[in-house]
């Protein structure tokens, strides 16, 4: 059955079929965050808030529907959140104090450091998506430390890779693989890979989801849960036919994944079984030979 992220008719009648606009409850104010799905009582339009913006002197909230579809509203009352409801205003701002400035990943910016010149060693994920999730959440330490993150185009290609890499104690790699567990296909590669190099060179650090895509927590994208594909399936393609959005081909797909980046905003977006694992592998390879 089709997950609807947008949720019912938030104007339909509900116990007793009284409908919520003949209560009339009063409106409070909501903030117009990214990824907030609100309802323009006027018209009926159901949409995710993708940005606030000015426009001729006000403020206008855009909205993206399920199918991808974009509207423009001025901010302010006549919107419904969950079923009650709201006046939209425009995001606070949030204070950044310089001592205590916090980067993505939640730890301490340092303010004006320049880029440190790349490391030896690497971190390798399986593809792109996964590449742009760590660099949205740990680019600014990434580039503090002088660490590359580097594609592999899938696990089955790291023997070959560190083969030609040849990590050492100086050169050592630590690589991010999806879908890491025990019995997996995934799980025998990197044993066999890990009894062929030098020990202490390369770490192999997984989660347990088999995409990227399901360690950005559910509700990011108007879900409870991440639903379950049936075998045969390509699963991005699963995901977005059971959301709702256009999943017919790989453009879909592409777009899908930046309305999903958009939405993670930090590292509290994510969930703990990739966070640690990241951790994990920066520490390994920045970690100073005694």
């Amino acid at each position: 059955m089709s997950i609807d992220r947008y949720g019912p008719d938030v104007l339909a009648a509900g116990p007793g079929g009284t409908a919520h606009h003949r209560t009339r409850p009063q409106a409070t104010q909501r903030a117009a965050e990214t990824g907030l799905v609100v309802e323009d009582v006027e018209t009926g339009w159901v949409g995710a808030v993708v940005r606030v913006e000015k426009s001729g002197g006000m403020h206008v909230v855009v909205l993206e529907d399920r199918h991808g579809r974009t509207r423009t509203f001025r901010l302010g009352p006549g919107f419904w959140v969950d079923g009650a409801p709201v006046v939209l205003v425009p995001p606070v701002p949030r204070r950044v104090n310089a001592k205590v400035a916090r980067t993505a990943s939640g730890s301490r910016a340092v303010v004006g450091a320049r880029a440190r010149v790349a490391r030896g060693s690497r971190i390798w994920v399986e593809g792109k998506h996964d590449a742009e999730l760590v660099e949205k959440v740990w680019g600014d330490d990434l580039r503090v430390e002088g660490v590359v993150v580097e594609m592999l185009d899938g696990v089955d290609n790291l023997a070959e890779r560190l083969a030609e890499f040849g990590p050492s104690r100086e050169r050592r790699v630590g690589v991010l693989v999806d879908h890491l567990v025990r019995g997996s296909k995934e799980q025998r590669i990197t044993d066999d890979v890990l009894r062929g190099v030098p020990q202490g060179t390369v770490m192999v650090l997984g989660h347990p989801y088999v995409d990227v895509w399901q360690a950005v927590k559910p509700a990011r994208v108007g879900l409870d849960a991440w639903p379950t594909i049936e075998r045969g399936t390509e699963w991005k393609h699963g995901i977005l036919r059971e959301l709702g959005w256009p999943h017919d081909s790989q453009a879909d797909v592409a777009r899908a994944w930046q309305r999903i980046l958009g939405a993670v905003r930090g590292f509290a977006d994510l969930e703990p079984s990739l966070l640690g694992r990241v951790e994990e592998l920066i520490d390994f390879v920045t970690a100073e030979q005694g």
